[in-house]
C-alpha cells in the first residue's frame, strides 16, 4: 500500500515560502497544509494496526493468570490420572482419564507471548480459560467417580466378609450341633451295659496292659456289683455307678461328669482297682470272699 512521504523539499517548501510573491504564500501554505493533514491521516489510518500486533499490558496479566490456572488444572489432571491407573478399584461412570492433551498445547503456546499479536493473545487465553474448567470439572468428575467406587468397594467387601462369616458361624453351629449330636449317641452308646464293657476292656489293656483274663475278672466284678449301670446306687451305704464308688463324688477325680459319664466312672474303677488290689482279677477274688472290695 503506497505511503505518503514528506521529502526534505516539501518539508523546506513548507518551512521557507518563496519570496517573491507574497499572494502565493497562502496557496504554499494551503498546499503544505494538506500535504501534512494527508501525512497525518495515513497515520491515524496506520497506528490502529500497529497497536493492534502488540498485546496490551492488561492482556499480558490475564494471559499469565490464565497459564497459571491451565498449570493448576494441569497438574491435578495429571496427578488424578497417575492415581487411577495405579488403583485397583476403577471408577465405572466416567473415563478413567482426564484429557488435557488441548490444554497443555494452548498453555505452552500462552507461556511464551513473544511473537504473538493481540488477536492471538486474547484468543489463547480464552481457549485456556475455557479448558482449564473444563479439564478441571472432569477433574473433579474423575475424583468423585473413584471416591465412589472406593466407597462402594469398601462397603461391597464389607457386606462380602460379613457374609461370609455368616456363613462359617452357620457351618460352625452346623457342625457343633453335629459334633453334639455325635457325641451325645457314643455317650448314649458308651453308657450302655455293653457299651461300658466295650469302654473297659479297651482302656484296661492301653492304660493297664490287662487282657481277656483280668477283663474276665472284671466283668464279673462289676456285674456283681452294679450290673455295669452307670446309674446304679446302693441305697444302703450310698455306693454310686458302674464301680460302686463310696461316696459317689470319689469319681470326680476323673471328671466333673461322673454322675452321667459311665467312661469316668470307668476310669475311676479301674484306678481304683490297680491302686488298691493290682488287677481285677486280685479284686474280684477280694470281692468273693468278703462281699465287697
Amino acid at each position: 500500500m503506497p505511503h505518503l512521504q514528506i521529502s526534505r523539499a516539501s518539508r523546506r517548501a513548507v518551512a521557507t515560502p518563496s519570496a517573491p510573491s507574497t499572494k502565493r504564500r497562502p496557496m504554499i501554505g494551503l498546499a503544505a497544509g494538506a500535504a501534512i493533514l494527508a501525512a497525518v491521516a495515513a497515520g491515524i489510518v496506520y497506528a490502529p494496526a500497529a497497536l493492534g500486533a502488540v498485546p496490551s499490558e492488561t492482556a499480558l496479566e490475564e494471559a499469565a493468570d490464565a497459564v497459571e490456572d491451565g498449570k493448576l488444572a494441569l497438574v491435578n489432571a495429571q496427578a488424578l490420572n497417575t492415581v487411577v491407573l495405579a488403583s485397583e478399584v476403577q471408577p465405572g461412570s466416567v473415563a478413567t482419564a482426564v484429557d488435557f492433551v488441548e490444554l497443555r498445547s494452548n498453555v505452552n503456546t500462552l507461556s511464551d507471548t513473544d511473537g504473538l499479536s493481540a488477536d492471538r493473545v486474547a484468543e489463547l487465553t480464552a481457549a485456556v480459560d475455557r479448558e482449564a474448567d473444563a479439564v478441571q470439572g472432569r477433574t473433579s468428575a474423575l475424583q468423585n467417580a473413584l471416591t465412589t467406587a472406593k466407597e462402594m468397594k469398601v462397603a461391597e467387601d464389607a457386606r462380602l466378609k460379613a457374609e461370609a462369616e455368616r456363613i462359617a458361624a452357620e457351618k460352625a453351629a452346623k457342625k457343633a450341633a453335629e459334633d453334639a449330636r455325635r457325641a451325645a449317641e457314643a455317650q448314649a452308646a458308651a453308657n450302655t451295659p455293653e457299651g461300658a464293657k466295650a469302654t473297659a476292656r479297651a482302656m484296661a489293656a492301653e492304660r493297664y496292659g490287662w487282657g481277656e483274663g483280668e477283663f474276665s475278672c472284671l466283668v464279673s466284678l462289676w456285674t456283681k456289683e452294679s450290673g455295669w449301670d452307670y446309674q446304679a446306687y446302693n441305697p444302703n451305704g450310698g455306693a454310686t455307678g458302674i464301680p460302686q464308688s463310696l461316696p459317689g463324688d470319689k469319681m470326680a477325680t476323673a471328671g466333673s461328669d461322673w454322675r452321667t459319664n459311665a467312661t469316668t466312672q470307668i476310669s475311676w474303677g479301674l484306678d481304683y482297682i490297680q491302686r488298691a488290689y493290682g488287677s481285677p482279677c486280685a479284686a474280684w477274688g477280694h470281692s468273693q470272699a468278703v462281699n465287697w472290695y
